[in-house]
């Protein structure tokens, strides 16, 4: 593009003019119209489905306005899972209905292939697992999903398929259906279980809460995992048959799920099983709270209790597989995993209440090695961690139950380094002195 020529030649000198250019001159305060909006590179995807995730565009006022709410729909379609790529063009309007302050705005989307796949490893809790995947993303151009996945670890080995299905304009919204087969050893308990089941979910929104409803039907098959597993293992072995509806709500207002500065965290869940079939019939609650806090010298305080209470409904005792259990460095750190509680010959048995919790200190290492770098990854930890797992008497009042699940309390504290692996996961490396230890349970 050439500008104006600003030369003088002679008697040319009064015939040089220039013509103001006032289509480009679109400030940041001046206003304007976004009049189309292209969406370049569809394929499979239906075209109505995007709208919703590009309508804001089109109430934009003016130039940082546009940029703002461009970058919002640029995120809102990578969320949908169906773009390897998407890149934003904005441009004045051009053509016979062009306006003065008129722009228009371009979205370049690449979409992913029909099938794709995925390899990785996990490791955590004492464990490692391996996980294969395909995906078949925007099967029927609404940005529906079809998976599958098999995984095959230490302790356990799953496969399973499942669909998955947004609401157009309400991603948050959303239907999943799944089929599944998992394999897990619970040596804690000398226990291997296999589960072929089925189940459907509906995930939605209201106002800051996340909700969960969900239907499970589950064929679960018990074993020992050795022969000298205990008569009570060998009694819950056998086939079992569970069909459960169960709700989850979720508020989570935290800057990161690994190591948070800031934010708090509720979960609640309720299981009913039971009422629409199966020979497994309970109640099931349970809860977590946490609360973070940033203090002086980039320090934070991080508050957790977590509870629970599982009530058998009917005749019959609830099962092994349903019930809680408490221990390990996801819980009361300096016990075993799942190593507190009720136990027969050494295998743990679980219960059907438990509470827990914890209060954390993290602050920088010590002179802040590698500050602004990788030093930053690494956070000292002091904690204090408590809790009790039992049975409950429901004969006996709400005044009972209290007084035993504050009955032979386990408790720990201890200090350590933590380091944080990105968004998906911590190590951590801790001194641990475990108190209140009761006989039966295990120490690290």
């Amino acid at each position: 593009m050439s500008g104006p020529d600003f030369g003088v030649h002679g008697d040319d000198a009064e015939l040089v003019e220039v013509e103001p250019e006032t289509k480009q001159e679109v400030l940041e305060n001046k206003d304007v119209v976004v009049q189309h909006v292209h969406i370049d590179g569809l394929g499979r995807t239906k075209e109505d489905l995007l709208g919703y995730e590009i309508a804001q565009v089109f109430t934009a006022k003016n130039l940082i306005d546009v940029m703002k709410k461009s970058h919002e729909a640029r995120e809102k379609l990578l969320r949908l899972g169906i773009f390897r790529q998407v890149e934003v063009v904005i441009d004045t309007s051009e053509g016979e209905d062009a306006l003065p302050n008129g722009l228009d705005v371009t979205f370049e989307v690449t979409e992913l292939r029909r099938l794709t796949g995925s390899y990785n490893t996990m490791v955590g809790n004492n464990e490692g697992s391996m996980v294969l995947g395909l995906k078949l993303p925007n099967l029927l151009g609404r940005a529906e999903k079809l998976t599958f996945q098999f995984s095959y670890g230490t302790k356990e080995t799953s496969y399973g398929l499942s669909f998955f299905k947004p609401q157009p304009g309400h991603f948050d919204r959303n239907f999943s259906l799944n089929m599944y087969k998992v394999t897990g050893q619970f040596p804690w308990s000398s226990l291997r279980e296999t589960d072929r089941g089925i189940s459907t979910e509906i995930n939605f929104p209201i106002w800051k809460t996340n909700h969960t409803l969900k239907w499970e039907g589950v064929w679960r098959e018990l074993g020992c995992l050795a022969r000298t597993a205990s008569f009570a293992i060998r009694e819950e072995s056998g086939h079992s048959l569970k069909s459960s509806l169960s709700h989850a709500m979720v508020i989570d207002t935290r800057n990161s799920a690994i190591l948070p500065r800031r934010g708090a965290l509720l979960k609640i869940n309720q299981e009913l099983a039971g009422y629409t079939g199966g020979d497994a019939s309970f109640l099931k609650e349970d809860f977590e709270i946490q609360l973070n806090r940033r203090l002086f010298w980039d320090s934070v305080l991080s508050t957790s209790l977590w509870g629970g209470l599982l009530v058998p409904i009917g005749d019959r005792p609830s099962c092994i597989a349903d019930r809680f259990y408490l221990g390990g460095p996801t819980s009361v750190r300096g016990f075993s995993m799942y190593s507190i509680g009720p136990q027969s010959e050494g295998d743990y048995l679980g219960g059907e209440a438990y509470w827990a919790g914890g209060v954390h200190l993290y602050t920088p290492l010590p002179f802040r090695p590698g500050r602004g770098g990788f030093g930053d990854l690494f956070r000292t930890h002091f904690f204090l961690n408590a809790g009790n797992l039992c049975n409950l008497n429901y004969g006996e009042g709400p005044r009972a139950h209290l007084q035993k699940l504050a009955e032979c309390i386990r408790w720990s504290y201890g200090a350590g380094i933590v380091l944080r692996l990105g968004n998906i996961a911590r190590l951590e490396l801790n001194y641990c002195i475990p108190m209140g230890v009761q006989s039966g349970d295990r120490q690290v």
